[in-house]
């Protein structure tokens, strides 16, 4: 009587495929003598294997679907076949192998896409806010203008590969913890391709590509700073078989300026003042990095360390119209030779400012005092 190779698993007759390999899988994990050592539940293990080994093979299904066993003469217990069965899936439901009666890979085949490029380009403040078209040179991989990128020589073709017979890879059985185990890999002939070049183009030799170096004309937008990347779509490195190439990313290293320090859209610098404009007020010119000279007015009564700020005159926003501001950091410079004529100014000057100075200390004494004597209250207290 033919076993009941659905009841085993759990799953209905009209069960798919992912229904039946979930339903493996499940079971597998509770099952495996690794995890569960008692006899019967290897026993059991075993009728497992061998339900998900007919079940996912499709015509030995449709010998189950038809009241026949596919097992009945194949000598094995759910090891029938290869001799592993099931146990190919076991690794597959604990590593996600894909050894044993698993889904077989398909070849890799000779075209892949290239990989990604990146270079490094050095910009100026101004570059970062202008933006600018930057002239680099690349060292890549391109399409071989003898082949085309079919890596074959004049009319030749690429054949099936005899080591593999065209799968891409190659099998072994190897021993492990769980017996005998039968792993793939590449195929040493054609790398995993599943076919050869028995003549192949005699400038790429059978690439599909070549290494050259090119200019490329790069855009950089206005309001990149630095660590930012642009991409170049496709100017990448070009994939072996002719496969579409990569993309390729410009890096910004911004370089430092001599007046301005950025802080993301904003611009910082120092204005010296002499004392007297501090005092008086004044107006300055600054040579902004968009503007050109542009008028920075100063306040009267100006004080060391003050900050006046021009809006909307430093970086621009990427990708957008918006601006940051220019920030002017004041220091106030204080004379230090004083001719005749200016140091008497300047004492006639400290002197109509004498009993004003008088007034301030005298604040500053009195709330001194009064400070202190709070003080001596409050620790006399404790």
């Amino acid at each position: 009587m033919a076993r009941d190779y659905y009841g085993l698993l759990g799953v209905a007759k009209n069960a798919t495929d992912q229904e039946i390999k979930r339903a493996y899988r499940k079971l597998a994990r509770e099952l495996h003598p690794d995890v569960n050592p008692d006899e019967v539940a290897q026993a059991k293990f075993k009728e497992v294997s061998a339900a998900y080994e007919v079940l996912s093979d499709a015509e030995k299904r449709r010998i189950v679907d038809m009241g026949g066993d596919p097992l009945e003469s194949g000598g094995g217990a759910g090891y029938s076949g290869a001799g592993f069965g099931g146990l190919g899936d076991v690794f597959e439901a604990f590593f996600g192998g894909m050894s044993g009666t698993g889904a077989t890979r398909k070849p890799r085949g000779r075209v892949q896409p290239g990989a990604d490029s990146l270079l490094r380009t050095r910009l100026s403040l101004a570059e970062c806010a202008v933006g600018v078209t930057k002239h680099l040179t690349v060292d890549t991989a391109i399409l071989c203008d003898v082949c085309t990128g079919s890596g074959t020589n004049g009319n030749s073709k690429p054949v099936r590969c005899e080591t593999c017979g065209g799968a891409g890879e190659v099998q072994s059985v190897q021993r492990s913890f769980l017996g005998q185990v039968l792993t793939s890999r590449p195929c040493p002939t054609c790398r995993g391709a599943g076919e050869t070049i028995p003549d192949p183009c005699h400038k790429c030799g059978g690439d599909g590509r070549v290494r050259a170096r090119r200019e490329i004309a790069a855009p950089i937008p206005a309001g990149v700073a630095n660590g930012m990347r642009v991409r170049l779509a496709a100017q990448g490195e070009v994939g072996p078989g002719g496969g579409h190439a990569g993309d390729l990313y410009v890096e910004i290293v911004e370089q430092p300026h001599d007046v301005f320090v950025r802080d993301g859209d904003d611009l910082h610098c120092t204005v010296r003042l002499p004392m007297v404009d501090a005092a008086l007020g004044t107006t300055v010119v600054i040579d902004t990095i968009l503007d050109g000279p542009t008028e920075l007015t100063i306040q009267a009564g100006t004080q060391p360390g003050e900050i006046s700020v021009l809006r909307g005159h430093g970086m621009p926003r990427l990708r957008s119209g918006a601006r940051g501001d220019l920030l002017a950091h004041l220091d106030i410079v204080v004379p230090t030779k004083l001719d005749a004529k200016q140091t008497d100014l300047l004492r006639k000057y400290k002197g109509t400012r004498e009993r004003e100075r008088a007034e301030v200390m005298s604040a500053q004494s009195e709330h001194n005092s009064g400070l202190f004597a709070r003080l001596r209250a409050s620790f006399s207290g404790r």
